[in-house]
């Protein structure tokens, strides 16, 4: 039985493991977006937009969506889906936003 708690202790310990590394590696870091405009349609960006509304991380100029007229950057795809997903929850985070 002893043996049996250890190698599921260590299994334990290896996800968490793994977890922390997805969470704390998982975004790509990149330069900060300065692009204002771009495409057909008209579409602003504030140039203040320097984090990701999900993880509060520098964004990637290569990640974005538009909202409302407005690009929103993010620092990898799964803040991006995130967002796509509860844009409301983000946008008190994002200064093109702002009021």
């Amino acid at each position: 039985m002893k043996t049996d708690s250890t190698i599921l202790a260590k299994a334990v310990l290896a996800a968490v493991i793994a977890v922390g590394l997805v969470v704390l590696y998982g975004c790509q870091k990149a330069e900060s977006a300065k692009e204002v405009s771009t495409g057909d349609q008209t579409v602003y960006q504030s140039p203040e937009q320097t984090e990701c509304p999900v993880t509060g991380g520098p964004v990637n100029q290569n990640i974005y969506t538009v909202y409302k007229g407005k690009k929103v950057y993010f620092c990898c795809e799964g803040c991006k889906k995130a967002f796509e997903r509860h844009p409301e929850k983000y946008i008190d985070k994002l200064p093109q936003f702002a009021q």
